[in-house]
Protein backbone atom coordinates (compact mmCIF):
# COMPACT_ATOMS: atom_id res chain seq x y z
CA UNK A 1 0.00 0.00 0.00
CA UNK A 2 2.80 2.42 0.83
CA UNK A 3 4.36 1.99 -2.61
CA UNK A 4 1.03 2.62 -4.34
CA UNK A 5 0.35 5.72 -2.25
CA UNK A 6 3.88 7.01 -2.92
CA UNK A 7 3.51 6.53 -6.66
CA UNK A 8 0.13 8.27 -6.66
CA UNK A 9 1.32 11.44 -4.94
CA UNK A 10 4.72 11.49 -6.65
CA UNK A 11 2.89 12.04 -9.94
CA UNK A 12 3.47 15.70 -10.96
CA UNK A 13 -0.25 15.96 -11.70
CA UNK A 14 -0.99 15.59 -7.98
CA UNK A 15 1.37 18.44 -7.16
CA UNK A 16 -0.34 20.69 -9.66
CA UNK A 17 -3.75 19.68 -8.36
CA UNK A 18 -2.75 20.43 -4.78
CA UNK A 19 -1.51 23.93 -5.60
CA UNK A 20 -4.51 24.75 -7.79
CA UNK A 21 -7.01 23.67 -5.12
CA UNK A 22 -5.25 25.58 -2.34
CA UNK A 23 -5.09 28.64 -4.60
CA UNK A 24 -8.86 28.59 -5.09
CA UNK A 25 -9.49 28.55 -1.35
CA UNK A 26 -6.84 31.15 -0.50
CA UNK A 27 -8.45 33.54 -3.01
CA UNK A 28 -11.51 33.74 -0.74
CA UNK A 29 -11.04 36.28 2.05
CA UNK A 30 -12.80 34.23 4.71
CA UNK A 31 -12.33 36.43 7.76
CA UNK A 32 -15.30 36.42 10.13
CA UNK A 33 -17.61 39.43 9.92
CA UNK A 34 -20.98 40.35 11.36
CA UNK A 35 -23.65 37.71 10.85
CA UNK A 36 -26.05 38.18 7.94
CA UNK A 37 -29.21 36.25 7.00
CA UNK A 38 -28.10 32.69 6.28
CA UNK A 39 -24.47 33.61 6.99
CA UNK A 40 -23.73 33.16 10.70
CA UNK A 41 -20.09 34.21 10.24
CA UNK A 42 -20.56 36.75 7.48
CA UNK A 43 -20.05 36.53 3.71
CA UNK A 44 -16.38 35.55 3.67
CA UNK A 45 -16.59 32.23 5.55
CA UNK A 46 -19.82 31.43 3.68
CA UNK A 47 -18.05 31.93 0.35
CA UNK A 48 -15.17 29.71 1.49
CA UNK A 49 -17.56 26.92 2.52
CA UNK A 50 -19.24 27.18 -0.88
CA UNK A 51 -15.85 26.87 -2.58
CA UNK A 52 -14.99 23.88 -0.39
CA UNK A 53 -18.22 22.16 -1.44
CA UNK A 54 -17.50 22.93 -5.10
CA UNK A 55 -14.01 21.44 -4.83
CA UNK A 56 -15.28 18.29 -3.14
CA UNK A 57 -18.03 17.77 -5.71
CA UNK A 58 -15.60 18.29 -8.59
CA UNK A 59 -13.49 15.55 -7.04
CA UNK A 60 -16.52 13.24 -7.07
CA UNK A 61 -17.59 13.34 -3.43
CA UNK A 62 -21.01 13.80 -1.92
CA UNK A 63 -20.73 17.25 -0.35
CA UNK A 64 -23.15 19.67 1.25
CA UNK A 65 -23.20 23.03 2.96
CA UNK A 66 -24.96 22.91 6.33
CA UNK A 67 -26.46 26.38 6.78
CA UNK A 68 -23.03 28.01 6.36
CA UNK A 69 -21.85 26.71 9.73
CA UNK A 70 -19.87 23.82 8.22
CA UNK A 71 -19.58 21.96 4.94
CA UNK A 72 -19.08 18.21 4.68
CA UNK A 73 -17.66 15.77 2.15
CA UNK A 74 -18.18 11.99 2.34
CA UNK A 75 -16.03 9.33 0.71
CA UNK A 76 -18.81 6.72 0.52
CA UNK A 77 -22.27 5.91 1.84
CA UNK A 78 -21.18 3.45 4.53
CA UNK A 79 -21.42 4.15 8.26
CA UNK A 80 -18.89 6.79 9.30
CA UNK A 81 -15.87 5.71 11.34
CA UNK A 82 -13.69 8.81 10.96
CA UNK A 83 -14.21 12.57 11.08
CA UNK A 84 -11.46 14.83 9.77
CA UNK A 85 -11.96 18.39 11.04
CA UNK A 86 -10.50 21.26 9.05
CA UNK A 87 -11.56 24.90 8.78
CA UNK A 88 -11.81 27.41 5.96
CA UNK A 89 -12.05 30.62 7.97
CA UNK A 90 -8.84 32.60 8.48
CA UNK A 91 -7.53 35.40 10.66
CA UNK A 92 -7.12 38.85 9.15
CA UNK A 93 -4.15 39.48 6.90
CA UNK A 94 -2.47 42.14 9.04
CA UNK A 95 0.52 44.05 7.68
CA UNK A 96 4.00 43.23 6.40
CA UNK A 97 3.26 40.87 3.51
CA UNK A 98 5.66 40.56 0.60
CA UNK A 99 2.87 39.21 -1.63
CA UNK A 100 -0.90 39.59 -1.89
CA UNK A 101 -2.19 37.56 1.10
CA UNK A 102 -5.20 36.33 -0.89
CA UNK A 103 -3.22 35.11 -3.87
CA UNK A 104 -1.44 31.80 -3.39
CA UNK A 105 2.12 32.30 -4.62
CA UNK A 106 4.60 29.46 -5.18
CA UNK A 107 8.31 30.18 -4.86
CA UNK A 108 11.16 27.72 -4.37
CA UNK A 109 8.86 24.93 -3.25
CA UNK A 110 6.96 27.12 -0.78
CA UNK A 111 3.41 28.42 -0.95
CA UNK A 112 2.59 31.87 0.47
CA UNK A 113 -0.87 33.17 1.29
CA UNK A 114 -3.33 33.47 4.14
CA UNK A 115 -4.54 29.96 4.92
CA UNK A 116 -1.91 27.88 3.09
CA UNK A 117 -1.03 26.32 6.47
CA UNK A 118 -3.98 27.38 8.63
CA UNK A 119 -6.04 25.60 7.49
CA UNK A 120 -6.92 25.62 3.80
CA UNK A 121 -3.82 23.70 2.74
CA UNK A 122 -4.47 20.86 5.20
CA UNK A 123 -8.15 20.71 4.14
CA UNK A 124 -7.01 20.11 0.55
CA UNK A 125 -4.61 17.43 1.82
CA UNK A 126 -7.53 15.62 3.44
CA UNK A 127 -9.63 15.87 0.28
CA UNK A 128 -6.80 14.53 -1.85
CA UNK A 129 -6.20 11.66 0.59
CA UNK A 130 -9.87 10.71 0.20
CA UNK A 131 -9.44 10.94 -3.57
CA UNK A 132 -6.39 8.67 -3.42
CA UNK A 133 -8.33 6.03 -1.48
CA UNK A 134 -10.98 6.02 -4.19
CA UNK A 135 -8.62 6.19 -7.18
CA UNK A 136 -6.38 3.43 -5.82
CA UNK A 137 -9.48 1.34 -5.04
CA UNK A 138 -8.35 0.69 -1.48
CA UNK A 139 -11.22 -1.26 0.08
CA UNK A 140 -13.00 0.34 3.03
CA UNK A 141 -15.59 -0.99 5.44
CA UNK A 142 -16.51 2.48 6.70
CA UNK A 143 -16.87 6.09 5.57
CA UNK A 144 -14.64 9.06 6.30
CA UNK A 145 -16.34 12.45 6.54
CA UNK A 146 -14.39 15.65 6.09
CA UNK A 147 -15.98 18.50 8.07
CA UNK A 148 -14.94 21.95 6.88
CA UNK A 149 -15.71 24.58 9.50
CA UNK A 150 -16.33 28.30 9.26
CA UNK A 151 -15.52 29.57 12.76
CA UNK A 152 -12.39 27.94 14.19
CA UNK A 153 -10.53 31.22 14.51
CA UNK A 154 -13.30 32.89 16.52
CA UNK A 155 -14.33 30.22 19.01
CA UNK A 156 -15.36 27.04 17.15
CA UNK A 157 -19.07 27.65 17.46
CA UNK A 158 -19.31 25.90 14.09
CA UNK A 159 -18.43 22.55 15.63
CA UNK A 160 -20.63 23.22 18.63
CA UNK A 161 -23.53 23.72 16.22
CA UNK A 162 -22.63 20.66 14.15
CA UNK A 163 -22.29 18.22 17.03
CA UNK A 164 -25.46 19.51 18.64
CA UNK A 165 -27.21 18.16 15.55
CA UNK A 166 -25.04 15.20 14.50
CA UNK A 167 -23.29 12.31 16.28
CA UNK A 168 -19.59 12.05 17.01
CA UNK A 169 -17.54 9.54 15.05
CA UNK A 170 -15.59 6.69 16.67
CA UNK A 171 -12.37 8.38 15.49
CA UNK A 172 -11.63 12.08 14.95
CA UNK A 173 -8.52 14.04 14.07
CA UNK A 174 -7.83 17.58 12.93
CA UNK A 175 -4.98 18.50 10.55
CA UNK A 176 -4.79 21.95 12.15
CA UNK A 177 -1.79 21.63 14.44
CA UNK A 178 1.42 19.63 14.61
CA UNK A 179 2.96 16.32 13.75
CA UNK A 180 3.72 13.85 15.21
CA UNK A 181 0.40 14.11 17.12
CA UNK A 182 -1.16 16.06 20.00
CA UNK A 183 -3.09 13.92 22.46
CA UNK A 184 -3.08 16.21 25.53
CA UNK A 185 -4.31 19.79 25.73
CA UNK A 186 -3.83 21.13 29.24
CA UNK A 187 -6.69 22.41 31.36
CA UNK A 188 -7.42 26.09 32.00
CA UNK A 189 -7.82 28.07 35.22
CA UNK A 190 -8.37 31.81 34.77
CA UNK A 191 -9.72 33.46 37.93
CA UNK A 192 -10.44 37.12 38.48
CA UNK A 193 -9.14 38.36 41.82
CA UNK A 194 -8.73 41.59 43.73
CA UNK A 195 -8.95 43.62 46.91
CA UNK A 196 -10.50 46.89 48.04
CA UNK A 197 -9.34 49.50 50.57
CA UNK A 198 -10.23 52.95 51.77
CA UNK A 199 -8.95 55.98 49.86
CA UNK A 200 -5.38 56.82 50.92
CA UNK A 201 -3.48 60.10 51.16
CA UNK A 202 -0.04 59.11 52.48
CA UNK A 203 3.07 59.66 50.35
CA UNK A 204 4.82 58.26 48.45
CA UNK A 205 2.32 55.74 47.08
CA UNK A 206 1.18 54.24 43.78
CA UNK A 207 -2.01 56.00 42.76
CA UNK A 208 -2.67 54.07 39.56
CA UNK A 209 -1.35 51.03 37.70
CA UNK A 210 -2.39 49.36 34.49
CA UNK A 211 -0.94 46.32 32.74
CA UNK A 212 -1.91 43.79 30.09
CA UNK A 213 -4.67 43.76 27.50
CA UNK A 214 -5.75 40.14 26.98
CA UNK A 215 -5.91 37.09 29.21
CA UNK A 216 -4.12 34.73 26.84
CA UNK A 217 -1.21 37.07 26.08
CA UNK A 218 1.90 37.75 28.18
CA UNK A 219 1.53 41.49 28.94
CA UNK A 220 4.00 43.49 26.83
CA UNK A 221 3.34 46.75 28.66
CA UNK A 222 2.56 48.03 32.15
CA UNK A 223 2.60 51.50 33.65
CA UNK A 224 1.99 53.27 36.94
CA UNK A 225 2.05 56.67 38.62
CA UNK A 226 3.71 57.23 42.02
CA UNK A 227 2.75 60.36 43.92
CA UNK A 228 5.59 61.81 45.97
CA UNK A 229 8.64 60.52 44.04
CA UNK A 230 10.88 62.05 41.38
CA UNK A 231 12.48 60.31 38.40
CA UNK A 232 16.07 61.42 39.04
CA UNK A 233 16.13 59.76 42.45
CA UNK A 234 15.25 56.27 41.25
CA UNK A 235 16.63 55.92 37.72
CA UNK A 236 19.36 53.68 39.16
CA UNK A 237 16.81 51.24 40.55
CA UNK A 238 15.14 51.08 37.16
CA UNK A 239 18.44 50.35 35.39
CA UNK A 240 19.21 47.55 37.83
CA UNK A 241 15.82 45.86 37.38
CA UNK A 242 16.11 46.36 33.63
CA UNK A 243 19.42 44.47 33.63
CA UNK A 244 17.92 41.67 35.71
CA UNK A 245 14.70 41.21 33.73
CA UNK A 246 15.33 42.47 30.20
CA UNK A 247 12.26 44.71 30.45
CA UNK A 248 12.78 48.38 29.53
CA UNK A 249 11.72 51.16 31.92
CA UNK A 250 10.96 54.78 31.11
CA UNK A 251 10.65 57.23 34.02
CA UNK A 252 8.96 60.61 33.56
CA UNK A 253 8.06 63.35 36.02
CA UNK A 254 4.43 64.45 35.64
CA UNK A 255 2.00 66.68 37.51
CA UNK A 256 0.60 63.61 39.26
CA UNK A 257 3.99 62.22 40.24
CA UNK A 258 6.56 59.80 38.83
CA UNK A 259 5.18 57.97 35.79
CA UNK A 260 6.86 54.63 35.04
CA UNK A 261 6.34 52.71 31.83
CA UNK A 262 7.59 49.13 31.49
CA UNK A 263 8.01 47.51 28.08
CA UNK A 264 8.26 43.73 28.07
CA UNK A 265 7.62 41.24 25.27
CA UNK A 266 4.35 39.56 24.42
CA UNK A 267 3.89 35.83 23.86
CA UNK A 268 1.02 33.39 23.96
CA UNK A 269 -0.06 32.50 27.48
CA UNK A 270 0.49 28.82 26.64
CA UNK A 271 4.21 29.62 26.22
CA UNK A 272 4.94 32.30 28.84
CA UNK A 273 8.68 31.56 28.79
CA UNK A 274 8.78 33.15 25.33
CA UNK A 275 7.71 36.54 26.70
CA UNK A 276 8.82 39.15 29.21
CA UNK A 277 6.00 39.87 31.63
CA UNK A 278 5.81 43.66 31.99
CA UNK A 279 3.49 43.49 35.02
CA UNK A 280 5.81 41.23 37.00
CA UNK A 281 8.83 43.31 36.00
CA UNK A 282 7.10 46.52 37.14
CA UNK A 283 6.17 44.88 40.46
CA UNK A 284 9.85 43.99 40.89
CA UNK A 285 10.82 47.63 40.59
CA UNK A 286 8.03 48.88 42.85
CA UNK A 287 9.07 46.45 45.59
CA UNK A 288 12.46 48.23 45.75
CA UNK A 289 11.14 51.79 46.03
CA UNK A 290 10.60 53.54 49.39
CA UNK A 291 6.79 53.58 49.26
CA UNK A 292 4.69 54.49 52.28
CA UNK A 293 3.38 51.72 54.51
CA UNK A 294 -0.24 51.65 53.37
CA UNK A 295 -2.70 49.14 51.98
CA UNK A 296 -1.82 49.74 48.34
CA UNK A 297 1.89 49.25 49.04
CA UNK A 298 1.27 46.10 51.04
CA UNK A 299 -0.86 44.74 48.22
CA UNK A 300 1.76 45.51 45.59
CA UNK A 301 4.39 43.76 47.72
CA UNK A 302 2.05 40.78 48.07
CA UNK A 303 1.59 40.61 44.30
CA UNK A 304 5.35 40.74 43.84
CA UNK A 305 5.72 37.87 46.32
CA UNK A 306 3.04 35.75 44.66
CA UNK A 307 4.05 36.54 41.06
CA UNK A 308 7.82 37.15 41.04
CA UNK A 309 9.35 37.89 37.65
CA UNK A 310 10.32 34.69 35.82
CA UNK A 311 8.12 32.40 37.89
CA UNK A 312 6.01 31.06 35.03
CA UNK A 313 5.24 27.82 36.87
CA UNK A 314 3.15 29.15 39.78
CA UNK A 315 5.62 28.02 42.44
CA UNK A 316 5.37 31.17 44.56
CA UNK A 317 1.58 30.98 44.35
CA UNK A 318 1.75 27.44 45.71
CA UNK A 319 0.38 25.66 42.65
CA UNK A 320 3.55 24.59 40.82
CA UNK A 321 3.36 20.98 39.64
CA UNK A 322 4.03 18.72 36.68
CA UNK A 323 3.78 15.14 35.52
CA UNK A 324 5.77 13.11 33.04
CA UNK A 325 2.94 12.73 30.56
CA UNK A 326 1.70 16.32 30.25
CA UNK A 327 4.58 18.45 31.57
CA UNK A 328 4.50 21.44 33.91
CA UNK A 329 1.79 23.88 34.90
CA UNK A 330 2.36 27.28 33.28
CA UNK A 331 1.15 30.64 34.59
CA UNK A 332 0.78 34.06 32.98
CA UNK A 333 -0.08 37.07 35.14
CA UNK A 334 -2.11 38.68 32.37
CA UNK A 335 -4.02 41.68 33.68
CA UNK A 336 -3.73 44.09 36.58
CA UNK A 337 -5.42 47.42 37.35
CA UNK A 338 -4.89 49.45 40.53
CA UNK A 339 -6.72 52.61 41.60
CA UNK A 340 -6.78 54.67 44.78
CA UNK A 341 -9.30 52.28 46.36
CA UNK A 342 -8.36 48.80 45.22
CA UNK A 343 -7.04 46.51 42.53
CA UNK A 344 -8.17 43.72 40.20
CA UNK A 345 -6.14 41.10 38.39
CA UNK A 346 -6.39 38.00 36.26
CA UNK A 347 -4.00 35.20 35.41
CA UNK A 348 -4.05 32.39 32.87
CA UNK A 349 -2.95 28.95 34.07
CA UNK A 350 -2.56 25.90 31.80
CA UNK A 351 -2.47 22.91 34.12
CA UNK A 352 -1.31 19.30 33.62
CA UNK A 353 -3.23 16.08 34.18
CA UNK A 354 -2.08 15.79 37.80
CA UNK A 355 -3.73 19.08 38.81
CA UNK A 356 -7.05 19.14 40.65
CA UNK A 357 -9.14 21.59 42.66
CA UNK A 358 -7.26 20.84 45.88
CA UNK A 359 -3.73 21.39 44.58
CA UNK A 360 -4.58 24.17 42.13
CA UNK A 361 -7.77 26.18 42.71
CA UNK A 362 -7.96 25.75 46.49
CA UNK A 363 -4.19 26.20 46.92
CA UNK A 364 -4.30 29.42 44.90
CA UNK A 365 -7.19 30.84 46.91
CA UNK A 366 -5.42 29.96 50.16
CA UNK A 367 -2.30 31.83 49.02
CA UNK A 368 -4.40 34.85 48.11
CA UNK A 369 -6.26 34.75 51.42
CA UNK A 370 -3.02 35.18 53.38
CA UNK A 371 -2.80 38.67 51.89
CA UNK A 372 -6.48 39.52 51.98
CA UNK A 373 -6.90 38.99 48.24
CA UNK A 374 -10.07 37.25 47.11
CA UNK A 375 -11.10 35.43 43.95
CA UNK A 376 -14.21 37.05 42.50
CA UNK A 377 -16.89 35.34 40.46
CA UNK A 378 -17.19 31.67 39.64
CA UNK A 379 -13.69 30.71 38.52
CA UNK A 380 -13.82 27.02 37.72
CA UNK A 381 -11.17 24.73 36.28
CA UNK A 382 -11.69 23.67 32.67
CA UNK A 383 -10.44 20.07 32.51
CA UNK A 384 -7.68 18.93 30.14
CA UNK A 385 -8.40 17.15 26.89
CA UNK A 386 -6.65 13.80 27.00
CA UNK A 387 -6.64 10.81 24.69
CA UNK A 388 -4.45 7.99 26.08
CA UNK A 389 -1.23 7.38 24.18
CA UNK A 390 -2.01 3.67 23.93
CA UNK A 391 -5.44 4.19 22.35
CA UNK A 392 -6.00 2.60 18.91
CA UNK A 393 -6.36 6.01 17.25
CA UNK A 394 -3.11 7.42 18.64
CA UNK A 395 -1.16 4.23 17.92
CA UNK A 396 -2.48 4.03 14.35
CA UNK A 397 -1.84 7.66 13.47
CA UNK A 398 1.66 7.66 14.96
CA UNK A 399 2.48 4.52 12.99
CA UNK A 400 1.31 6.17 9.76
CA UNK A 401 3.47 9.19 10.54
CA UNK A 402 6.48 6.99 11.26
CA UNK A 403 6.05 5.10 7.98
CA UNK A 404 6.46 8.26 5.91
CA UNK A 405 9.01 10.12 8.03
CA UNK A 406 11.17 7.33 9.44
CA UNK A 407 10.89 8.97 12.86
CA UNK A 408 10.61 5.85 14.99
CA UNK A 409 11.08 7.89 18.17
CA UNK A 410 7.99 10.01 17.54
CA UNK A 411 5.80 10.38 20.60
CA UNK A 412 2.52 12.20 21.21
CA UNK A 413 2.72 15.79 22.42
CA UNK A 414 1.12 17.73 25.27
CA UNK A 415 0.43 21.43 24.70
CA UNK A 416 -0.86 24.35 26.72
CA UNK A 417 -3.01 25.68 23.89
CA UNK A 418 -6.23 24.30 22.49
CA UNK A 419 -6.97 22.80 19.08
CA UNK A 420 -10.08 22.21 16.99
CA UNK A 421 -10.72 18.91 18.82
CA UNK A 422 -10.48 20.23 22.38
CA UNK A 423 -14.16 19.52 23.03
CA UNK A 424 -14.44 16.42 20.81
CA UNK A 425 -14.43 13.13 22.75
CA UNK A 426 -11.45 11.04 21.69
CA UNK A 427 -10.22 13.59 19.15
CA UNK A 428 -6.54 14.34 18.49
CA UNK A 429 -4.61 16.90 16.46
CA UNK A 430 -2.56 15.34 13.67
CA UNK A 431 -0.56 17.53 11.25
CA UNK A 432 0.14 19.32 9.09
CA UNK A 433 3.03 21.26 10.68
CA UNK A 434 6.20 19.16 10.75
CA UNK A 435 8.80 19.50 13.52
CA UNK A 436 11.21 22.35 12.89
CA UNK A 437 9.06 24.11 10.30
CA UNK A 438 7.68 27.61 10.95
CA UNK A 439 4.44 28.18 9.01
CA UNK A 440 4.23 31.81 10.22
CA UNK A 441 0.69 31.14 11.27
CA UNK A 442 -1.42 34.25 11.95
CA UNK A 443 1.51 36.39 10.78
CA UNK A 444 2.58 38.02 7.54
CA UNK A 445 3.94 35.74 4.80
CA UNK A 446 2.18 32.61 6.06
CA UNK A 447 3.86 29.71 4.29
CA UNK A 448 3.61 25.99 3.57
CA UNK A 449 6.04 23.54 2.04
CA UNK A 450 4.63 21.78 -1.02
CA UNK A 451 6.63 18.64 -0.29
CA UNK A 452 5.43 18.56 3.31
CA UNK A 453 1.83 18.98 2.18
CA UNK A 454 2.23 16.07 -0.24
CA UNK A 455 3.75 13.98 2.54
CA UNK A 456 0.74 14.89 4.68
CA UNK A 457 -1.50 13.62 1.86
CA UNK A 458 0.32 10.28 1.97
CA UNK A 459 0.08 10.03 5.74
CA UNK A 460 -3.65 10.84 5.71
CA UNK A 461 -4.30 8.32 2.95
CA UNK A 462 -2.73 5.52 4.95
CA UNK A 463 -4.53 6.68 8.09
CA UNK A 464 -7.92 6.52 6.34
CA UNK A 465 -7.09 3.07 4.99
CA UNK A 466 -6.08 1.83 8.45
CA UNK A 467 -8.95 3.38 10.39
CA UNK A 468 -11.76 2.74 7.90
CA UNK A 469 -10.47 -0.36 6.13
Amino acid sequence: MQQRIDAYFNDPARRAQLIAAISRLVAVKSVREDAAPGQPYGPGPAAALAEGVALAREMGFQAENLENYVATADLNDKDTALHILGHLDVVGEGKGWDTDPYTCVEKDGMLYGRGVSDDKGPVVCALMAMQAIRDLEIPLQHNVKLIMGGDEESGSSDLEWYYANHPYAPYTFTPDANFPLINIEKGHYRPDFGKNWASENVLPRVTELQGGFRTNVVPPEASCVIAGLAAEDFAGHARQVQEETGAVFTLTDTAGGLAIHCAGRNAHAASPDDGLNAISALLTLLARLPLADCESTRTLNAMHTLFPFGDNRGKALGIGQEDEESGPLTLNLALMTLTDTGFTGKFDVRFPLCANEENCKNACEASFARYGIAVTGDAGMVPPHHVPADSPLVRTLLDCYQVYTGDTDAKPLAIGGGTYVHDIPGGVAFGCEFPGFDPRMHAANEQASVEQLLTSCKIFTMAIARLCG
